[in-house]
């Protein structure tokens, strides 16, 4: 989660100095808000399979392993967004 943060507020940041569009800023604020909402629920369902069981359980695992993949595909699906938003704002900005 402290990377997601990390990661959402460097994106604001450039996104702050690239001038982004409306547009821009909504579709930056829905995948930020898509992937910290999917590593919340993979936390509560840690928690939750952790509460219930200690002992190793092979469906316990999965929905662990379920979960976080779920949180990883986020992840890149996020950083495919933002290469979409960024990309031609740090072409601009480099042939400036």
């Amino acid at each position: 989660m402290k990377i997601h943060l990390m990661l959402a507020a460097i994106a604001i940041v450039f996104a702050i100095v690239f001038h982004f569009t409306k547009w821009e800023w909504l579709i930056l604020l829905l995948t930020i808000g898509a992937v910290i909402s999917l590593e919340m629920v993979n936390t509560a369902i840690e928690r939750t399979v952790d509460l219930v069981t200690k002992d190793f359980h092979p469906l316990a695992k999965a929905a662990k392993d379920i979960a976080a993949g779920a949180v990883l595909l986020g992840a890149i699906m996020a950083v495919m967004i933002g290469a979409i938003l960024f990309l031609p704002h740090l072409y601009n900005w480099v042939l400036k």
